[in-house]
């Protein structure tokens, strides 16, 4: 389902359902439970004090990654990301209590619903999910079997199949096959019969020159019929969330939806920027003075450490992070990629870096106006320059402010090579032609996971 732009798996978001449901009861049997045991529990209000503490538990979930659409379902990481989920419920539905006494539902209550929520939720993730997605998993053909064809048969994560169930590719004699064998259909019959033969809901034009022979009238006529049509980079966008490279022509970028956000977006875009960064400056302000002493104390040079970095229209401005480096990493003046173990970084700079604390200084760059807290990660002048030459379309990332987090950070891990930077670049053309403040809050809440499971720091 396209939400506010964003692709989200149905079966996600039946999942959420599922699980918000299951919340909502487990609080009602809690309450149920202590008020014919003890009978000193008070049902007044308890329809809006067990939504809270839902949504609470809820944002937990998709703040740990449960809802994330690549996640493993192995039992035990299930079960810690459920219990850690909990916990920041737990968390965020005691400030709630805070902030609004009526809504307490006291701890046996509490203590007895997450029982049987997790007993639920377990149950539905470990038993249902797989099922769930055969069930509501569309059936696709491809028409086409060159070079665009292949790489939706290349398409191996199950992640990137969610959804979908491939059921072949049709050859038409326009493409040299290079899609497997066993998989091409050579029709003799129409387009529209073939797909009520093999009762296909969705149609993938893949062909690799479409001037060539393409049967626009029987096309039209499966959409006709209620067969949805989609071209090549529109599947792969949805399925990957984000756009390839290889498919993308200038004609798209000027033709497509998106890439042009409107100034009410970039206005909504900026006071959420300065709430979020004044909301956390006061709440990490204490973490930021240990981090500074740490720094201060462990090795000599500046605690905070200051950047070139280009931002919106290729603009350069001067980017804050905590010190993470010995003084001299870079004594010959030349930029180079972070590696992984880096012998550069200092004992505090690797934890620092692996709990991003040292990001927290650029706050400051987000309340100045020169970066989002939303964006695609700032780069160095020198490696914007070795890049836009590399790399097609590279300089597209500059017509919006860089962020602290993006939808690259938490799709791909830490970037330190020109591949790395393409395959990032995909996923913020993603954000730059998607945006929207739903897809903001999402990059948020998930950016959350990406820091507690340590991925992608260096």
């Amino acid at each position: 389902m396209k939400i506010f732009g964003h692709y989200i798996p149905t079966t996600l978001i039946l999942l959420g359902f599922a699980e918000l449901m299951i919340l909502v009861v487990s609080t009602y049997v809690g309450a149920a439970l202590i008020l014919a045991a003890h009978g000193t529990f008070s049902a007044a209000g308890l329809p809006l004090r067990a939504v809270i503490f839902t949504l609470a538990v809820l944002s937990g979930m998709l703040a740990m990654g449960s809802y994330q659409r690549d996640q493993r379902a192995a039992p035990i990481e299930t079960l810690v990301r459920l219990l850690l989920s909990f916990a920041v419920g737990l968390l965020l539905f005691g400030v709630a209590c805070l902030a609004w006494p009526v809504l307490k539902l006291g701890p046996p209550v509490i203590a007895i619903a997450l029982a049987f929520s997790l007993i639920g939720i377990a149950t539905s993730r470990l038993v249902c999910a797989a099922r769930t997605d055969a069930l509501f998993s569309r059936r696709v053909l491809v028409l086409g079997v060159g070079e665009r064809a292949r790489q939706i048969e290349n398409l191996r994560r199950a992640s990137d199949r969610t959804g979908i169930t491939l059921v072949g590719f049709i050859d038409i004699g326009s493409d040299p096959p290079v899609v497997s064998e066993s998989r091409i259909i050579r029709p003799n019959v129409s387009l529209r019969v073939l797909v009520e033969r093999f009762a296909v809901e969705e149609l993938v034009v893949a062909i690799d020159d479409r001037r060539k022979g393409l049967p626009v009238a029987e096309i039209l006529e499966c959409k006709m019929h209620g067969i949805r049509i989609l071209d090549e980079a529109s599947f792969l966008e949805r399925q990957l969330g984000k756009i390839r490279l290889d498919s993308l022509h200038p004609s798209g970028l000027i033709f497509a939806d998106g890439y042009t956000p409107a100034m009410i977006r970039l206005t909504e875009k900026r006071l959420l920027d300065i709430a979020i960064a004044t909301a956390l400056l006061v709440v990490a302000l204490p973490l930021m003075l240990l981090a500074a002493v740490a720094v201060l104390l462990e090795s000599d040079g500046p605690i905070i450490y200051v950047q070139e970095r280009v931002g919106l229209r290729g603009k350069v401005f001067r980017v804050y992070k905590f010190r993470s480096m010995r003084q001299d990493a870079e004594a010959d003046g030349q930029a180079v990629w972070a590696a992984e173990a880096d012998s550069r970084v200092t004992r505090v700079g690797n934890f620092l870096r692996q709990t991003r604390i040292d990001e927290l200084p650029q706050l400051f760059n987000v309340l100045k106006g020169e970066m989002s807290f939303v964006g695609p990660r700032p780069e160095r002048p020198g490696f914007v320059e070795e890049l836009s030459r590399a790399i097609a379309y590279y300089e597209l990332r500059h017509h919006v402010k860089p962020g602290i987090t993006g939808w690259a950070q938490i799709c791909y891990p830490y970037g330190s090579s020109i591949n790395d930077a393409r395959e990032k670049l995909q996923y913020d053309l993603y954000y730059l032609k998607n945006y929207s403040l739903f897809l903001d809050l999402t990059i948020i809440f998930q950016t959350i996971q990406v820091i507690a499971w340590g991925k992608g720091a260096r």
